[in-house]
């Protein structure tokens, strides 16, 4: 059986299980250890260092992105990133990708699963992935291929009790006492160590129930078969179409073909392709058959340390002994503290009457012993101090199992040998995180077989009108929504119905889960911004501000009032310029009055003066003639 057959396989990855959980010793070693006054206490650096990786490897969600192969398929691509985004967002894809990373790290395999909710979104299905047990996973143990692509099979477990099974398959009520029902059997291996951290795993809860209660196992069987196609060439036009059974059923029958085929105008080729079928029984009964229009398989492996086989070495198989060492290291250390804090006394034989009191009073530090001083004075040995290279060794073993999951100091934010310049400790940390960038090639792999999955399922079940919505895709500022059927284009049509198209003409690729330096990846936006090579947006898209939405509007409204004020000012400068003017030819104008009514008075002066003089030299002019007329007389 598959089972047996990965039964080695299960012991290791329980014992990485436990050294996460701080189980590290088994009731013998505990026993030893207690036997020779040692203590059985664990220095836990394992948990540590895997949470850690764990939390660099799914420091951000992973972004999907579609992308056409052709300039007509951009329309299509965008549809597709946007339905990957959806279907992240309502499986609540952040916990699935870190408890599937969870078990790439501990146990060794991390798995993830497509499939379809046939209750979701009021009975019209919704395509959701979660992650699986890796425990319940029984692959054939025959596989090379780091995807379980030359898997003759693959089968997932799950025991439900009688309700949860009923729940499920109502159909399966009336046939409940012809199915082998479970009471001691679980898919969750048993640990072989002392359960010193009190943690409860599935095998210590299997058992937990007040009254023992029937389960059931459910086996679902996922095989590859070959289903039919044909391929339709039209010779009149020089289309071709590729139908599968059912359609192509309807097609032959139509009239205008049946012609065109008597008159060998459409030829027609069968050809087989390769499908998943889905078998689900409890015992002998069957549950449900069903053939997924898809050719790998829904359930999506991610193995950490992969050996070539369906089992996988995980991180933590790698630091066990380290882990071990470290433990042994301490317990040497508090025994030798022991020691100093309390010597051994040797004491002459017979020189004390009551071992037992000597030894109680031997504790306390102001007691008042007596002794026969004829047989000898007691005396006690002193301990020899550790070197340092004792104490430097537990130092260089924590940093070999930082080294071991790639996770130097420094990326932990210890202080420590980092330079004393910002652009240094930067470089260093990026330089750091090349060990997790390894680790993130495997994953990305796996990410990017789950995106096809996602895809193959959901060409033929979105076949109807609806609207995905999501919250800031690809890091946007705002929420984007979509409608999947166009009735214009009608782009969903078009991928279930047009089978030429097949798997599309589109590339499932997915960003990056490291995290990245907050400080450093915002001055080079704002660097970027400076230049003039990105807009604000962007910037602020890198920032921990809260309210971004709040200050692109504030700052929108801001840049209008400035707008306006600007263009106010601008209105402001023409008017007072033209007032100048008009004050200009205002005071030119009264100068000209002025200097008329001036001219106007002076010429009446001139005037006035030229009669006057004239009226005089004419009074002069008679007095001259009556004067001249009395010395004539005369």
């Amino acid at each position: 059986m598959w089972r047996d057959a990965r039964s080695d396989w299960d012991t290791e990855a329980r014992e990485s299980i436990d050294f996460f959980l701080g189980n590290h010793y088994s009731q013998e070693e505990s026993d030893a250890l207690r036997a020779v006054g040692q203590g059985d206490f664990v220095i836990d650096r394992v948990y540590a260092s895997i949470e850690k990786l764990k939390s660099l490897l799914t420091s951000r969600a992973p972004k999907y992105s579609a992308v056409g192969r052709e300039d007509s398929d951009s329309r299509m691509a965008n549809v597709w990133r946007t339905l990957l985004e959806y279907v992240w967002d309502i499986s609540d894809g952040d916990t699935q990708f870190k408890q599937a990373v969870h078990d790439y790290a501990t146990a060794g395999m991390g798995y993830f699963y497509a499939y379809i909710d046939p209750e979701a979104d009021f009975g019209r299905g919704e395509v959701k992935y979660t992650y699986i047990d890796p425990f319940r996973v029984y692959v054939d143990p025959a596989s090379r291929n780091r995807y379980m692509d030359d898997a003759s099979g693959v089968i997932l477990s799950t025991i439900l009790t009688e309700d949860q099974l009923v729940n499920l398959y109502p159909q399966v009520e009336p046939y409940l006492e012809d199915i082998e029902s479970y009471y001691e059997e679980e898919d969750y291996p048993t640990s072989n160590k002392r359960n010193s951290s009190v943690s409860f795993t599935p095998d210590t809860t299997y058992n937990l129930e007040f009254h023992r209660i029937n389960k059931y196992r459910i086996l679902e069987r996922f095989s590859k078969v070959k289903v039919p196609f044909f391929r339709v060439f039209n010779k009149q036009d020089g289309s071709e179409v590729i139908l599968d059974q059912a359609k192509y059923t309807a097609f032959v029958q139509q009239e205008q073909v049946v012609l065109l085929m008597e008159a060998g105008l459409i030829e027609i080729v069968e050809v087989k392709q390769t499908r998943i079928k889905i078998t689900a029984t409890a015992g002998e009964i069957l549950l449900y058959e069903t053939i997924l229009n898809t050719d790998i398989y829904p359930i999506v492996p991610v193995p950490n340390i992969w050996t070539g086989t369906p089992y996988p070495k995980s991180d933590i198989s790698k630091i066990k002994d380290s882990q071990r060492l470290l433990n042994k290291l301490f317990s040497l250390t508090l025994s030798h503290a022991q020691a100093s804090a309390g010597l051994k006394l040797l004491v002459p034989e017979g020189s004390v009457d009551d071992l037992g009191q000597l030894e109680q009073d031997w504790a306390n530090p102001n007691a008042v012993i007596a002794y026969n001083p004829e047989f000898g004075a007691p005396h006690f040995p002193a301990p020899q101090s550790l070197s340092n290279e004792f104490y430097n060794l537990i130092s260089r073993i924590e940093h070999y199992i930082d080294l071991s999951l790639g996770i130097p100091e420094l990326m932990q934010g210890f202080n420590e040998g980092a330079p004393e310049t910002v652009r240094g400790t930067a470089m260093l940390a990026e330089m750091g995180e090349t060990r997790g960038k390894s680790k993130l090639r495997d994953i990305e792999g796996s990410l990017n077989r789950l995106g096809k999955s996602i895809y193959n399922l959901a060409k033929n079940h979105y076949t109807y009108e609806k609207t995905f919505r999501i919250v800031q895709p690809n890091n946007d500022i705002t929420e984007f929504t979509v409608n999947m059927y166009d009735n214009k284009q009608q782009e969903i049509n078009a991928i279930v119905n047009d089978i030429t198209i097949g798997h599309y003409d589109v590339r499932i690729i997915s960003g990056s889960t490291l995290p990245s330096n907050r400080v450093a990846e915002y001055n080079m936006y704002l660097e970027a911004f400076k230049m003039n090579l990105v807009d604000d947006v962007e910037v602020l898209k890198k920032t921990e501000i809260f309210d971004k939405e709040g200050v692109l509007k504030r700052k929108g409204q801001m840049a209008q009032l400035q707008s306006y004020v600007k263009q106010l000012e601008e209105q402001i400068k023409k008017l007072s310029g033209d007032l100048q003017t008009s004050e200009r030819e205002s005071v030119n104008s009264r100068k000209r009055v002025e200097t008329e009514k001036f001219k106007t008075k002076l010429h009446e002066i001139t005037n006035d003066t030229k009669f006057k003089n004239k009226v005089q030299v004419d009074n002069l002019k008679r007095i001259v003639d009556n004067e001249q007329d009395l010395s004539v007389q005369n």
